[in-house]
């Protein structure tokens, strides 16, 4: 992978965290139309993901200031609930990340059939949240522990992590701006996590892409995050989802011909 390869994706990666598109889904396939192979691509994907939350973590940075602050009180208060709340979330994909991670990073590379199938689930998620009641709750325990599943789901490429916790969100009936909130702040600490470990054990290290590539892809992740997050801000109060689901159709109608046809 080349630098400009790897800033390419970083670009890719930012721009899509945050849209109910699926990051994962679109990673694989511009890596196929753009004939990009590296080993260690887990890894760099990992880099990239941690880029972006860099990024969340740089767009909410006073909500979360303002969350450790009521944590660091030592009461009940409803920040330290809130992150209780983020912590129930987290349960899910904690069970999978440490029981499931090799089949999971096998799925990356089963090709771009399973993406496209993912992304046409995307779709349809996001049409039924449309589609469903509109509400005004706010998130509970359990709803928080529902929202955490449908997050540890969308570890299958294809399958969007904010369109997934988000459509699960409004079909619960929680209004928008909580649920999208409560989806970008909930998945901060896992890939922050998974990072840490992989770091830790070495396979940054072990893997061939060079240190300017990885720098550059971080940084264009975290530059295009920055945009995409402020921009999903604003997009979830006044677009409507069902022109996500309608791209998502037809990125992955384009991965399953794609797949076919090679």
């Amino acid at each position: 992978m080349s630098s400009l390869e790897a800033f390419i994706l970083g670009i890719v990666q930012g721009l899509t965290e945050f849209l109910p598109v699926s990051s994962s889904g679109h990673l694989l396939l511009s890596k196929e139309i753009l004939g990009i192979e590296a080993q260690g691509g887990v890894t760099f994907e990992i880099l990239v993901h941690a880029a972006t939350v860099f990024s969340t973590l740089t767009v909410f940075r006073k909500d979360i200031f303002n969350l450790l602050r009521g944590l660091f009180r030592f009461e009940n208060n409803p920040e330290t609930s809130y992150l209780l709340k983020i912590a129930v979330s987290m349960i899910p994909v904690l069970i999978v990340g440490l029981l499931f991670k090799e089949q999971v990073e096998a799925l990356f590379g089963s090709g771009l059939l399973l993406v496209g199938f993912m992304l046409l689930l995307t779709a349809l998620l996001l049409l039924f949240s449309h589609l469903s009641k509109k509400g005004n709750k706010q998130i509970t325990y359990g709803n928080a522990f529902i929202i955490g599943l449908s997050q540890a789901c969308a570890v299958l490429p294809g399958l969007s992590r904010s369109g997934t916790t988000i459509s699960t969100g409004l079909m619960l009936g929680i209004s928008k701006n909580e649920v999208a909130r409560f989806s970008f702040l909930m998945v901060l600490v896992p890939i922050l996590g998974e990072a840490f470990l992989d770091f830790v054990k070495g396979e940054f290290s072990a893997s061939d892409i060079s240190l300017t590539a990885m720098i550059l892809g971080f940084a264009g992740a975290y530059i295009s995050g920055l945009l995409a997050c402020k921009l999903m801000i604003k997009l979830v109060a006044q677009v409507k989802l069902y022109w996500f689901a309608i791209y998502c159709t037809a990125a992955g109608t384009t991965a399953i011909v794609y797949s076919l046809i090679q």
